[in-house]
């Protein structure tokens, strides 16, 4: 064709233009690509919906690792692995411990009671002399027995005196007047209720530890005759959590930024009747929690109603130490801490690229990736029993050359952006620096699985009662969890704990003691303690 007229290209009996085709070219790569990325979700979606959650290694990444790394050393830890299972019928089941027997371990205080069955002098007469038989022995049989909680009304009785003799004849003001005085009453934890200490230790127990509804102990309450409402507990649960645990909430917040370490996670939280706000807003509860090495833990949850990067920096105002996160920019903002990264959400973005590949096709730069992943963490089980001087010697020894070596590769590396290897490698590039700040310290992790595990506990509750009605109760909600969750972590049994506080909060604030501090987790009586 000449240059006046637009070239055009033939495909069988279809002609388009040049402009046509480049448009459907591309058209078409945008297609495949959005089917790969389609592709990709799918299969890591069906494999966490219906396939293990721990990102094992698989034989690729196992075999890559021996190709990369020492093999005597991988197929050694393999080997130990190895040791804890048997083969049975074509599949592996752990190897059966020692039975322990259920009642042959149980708290100090369990309360026995004992029944002797005998037969009567007739029962037990000898068939053969016709003597009776004289006791030899005994069997026992032991049973548990479990006792749903009792409804018990507790009446305190405070008595009146007044004086018959005097009558109040010893001064001219006094007289015709009977002198009178009250037995002092012992301050409750919620002056004009019938809430008591036990109550709402075991309705805050029944909650955010067990996970049950108000709704649901309401039903129970009313099958055993008890007309308690869940308006009712909700407004005792929340006036005690504002008298007596806020005060506690507030000291532990300032004891969480003297610490070296935190670790610290968020997850979504639907608040209903939020002013200004759809109810389908999302808003967020954030975690604070001290590092795996602090002699007293403490966890702190906070209600926000959104994820940005104000709410860190207003909660960790003054805080100067290593802050370990899962990598969300939001951290970013607080500029006096050392951040430091999680290499296990770096090991899930790998194992889903490795998820996502075609079938049949299980090599390449996303099983090199969690092959390298796999490496760190193979050495760090190998440092857990090591004291922090000695674990980070052995980290630098043994496992920052890999790392060095990891983020080289991760370097040469390249894939879309969309894909689930483009991902993992994104944010490799990224967070290269924090991920390596565990190197450095010997009290510092590897991942930020231990603020992982302590939201869980939220987001486990957070299934049974889905959302919350109020800011004032999410803020409620997140102080009551953040007490039983310290108070968990320092080995405290929760309803115990709780019930102590509730008893003896009032009293000592009645006397003018300063309460905060002898009511802190770490400074709880060996009653309140797990197994006491």
């Amino acid at each position: 064709m000449g240059n006046t007229q637009e070239e055009t290209r033939t495909t069988g009996t279809i002609t388009i233009s040049s402009a046509e085709y480049e448009n459907l070219k591309q058209e078409n790569e945008w297609l495949n690509g959005r089917v790969r990325w389609l592709e990709e979700q799918l299969k890591v979606l069906n494999k966490n919906h219906f396939g293990s959650k721990h990102e094992s290694a698989s034989e690729e990444v196992i075999g890559q690792m021996s190709m990369l790394f020492d093999e005597p050393e991988v197929y050694a830890h393999l080997e130990e692995i190895k040791k804890e299972t048997v083969t049975v019928s074509e599949h592996e089941r752990a190897v059966k411990k020692e039975k322990v027997f259920l009642l042959d371990k149980l708290p100090e205080n369990t309360e026995v009671v004992s029944e002797t069955h005998e037969l009567s002098e007739e029962e037990r007469t000898c068939p053969v002399c016709g003597s009776v038989m004289e006791p030899v022995g005994e069997e026992i049989v032991r049973t548990l027995e479990l006792i749903p909680a009792k409804i018990v009304v507790h009446e305190e009785h405070y008595v009146n005196y007044a004086c018959k003799e005097c009558n109040g004849e010893d001064t001219e003001e006094e007289i015709g007047k009977t002198q009178f005085i009250k037995t002092p009453h012992v301050p409750v934890v919620y002056p004009g209720s019938y809430c008591s200490p036990a109550a709402a230790a075991f309705l805050m127990t029944q909650k955010f530890v067990m996970g049950s509804p108000l709704y649901r102990m309401e039903q129970d309450f009313m099958r055993r005759g008890l007309e308690l409402s869940r308006q009712t507990m909700s407004n005792w649960m929340i006036a005690c959590a504002d008298a007596w645990l806020v005060p506690l909430y507030e000291r532990l917040h300032q004891q969480l930024l003297l610490a070296d370490i935190i670790n610290a996670d968020e997850t979504e939280l639907q608040v209903l009747r939020e002013p200004g706000r759809r109810a389908q807003t999302k808003s967020y509860m954030w975690l604070y929690r001290t590092g795996s090495y602090a002699e007293h833990p403490i966890v702190l949850f906070e209600y926000q109603p959104g994820r940005g990067s104000k709410y860190p920096l207003d909660f960790l105002n003054g805080f100067k130490g290593y802050l370990q996160t899962d990598g969300y920019a939001g951290y970013d903002a607080l500029k006096d801490v050392t951040h430091v990264g999680c290499m296990a959400h770096l090991k899930r973005k790998f194992h889903d690229a490795v998820t996502a590949l075609p079938n049949g096709k299980k090599a390449g730069s996303a099983v090199e990736g969690e092959a390298y992943c796999e490496k760190l963490f193979q050495l760090e089980r190998t440092f857990k029993d090591l004291s922090p001087e000695d674990r980070k010697q052995k980290r630098q020894e043994l496992a920052k050359p890999v790392f060095d070596e990891f983020l080289a590769w991760g370097s040469t590396r390249t894939a879309s952006s969309k894909s689930k290897l483009g991902e993992a490698l994104t944010y490799l590039h990224n967070n290269g620096k924090e991920l390596s700040e565990y190197l450095n310290d010997g009290r510092l992790e590897i991942s930020n699985n231990i603020a992982e595990r302590s939201i869980k506990m939220f987001v486990i509750d957070r299934k049974n009662f889905l959302f919350a009605n109020t800011p004032k109760g999410a803020t409620a909600s997140a102080v009551m969890f953040s007490i039983i969750q310290t108070a968990i972590a320092n080995h405290l049994e929760p309803y115990l704990y709780l019930k102590y506080v509730f008893s003896e909060a009032p009293k000592m604030a009645a006397e003018g003691k300063d309460w905060i501090i002898p009511l802190l987790p770490e400074n709880a009586p060996d009653f309140c303690k797990v197994g006491k």
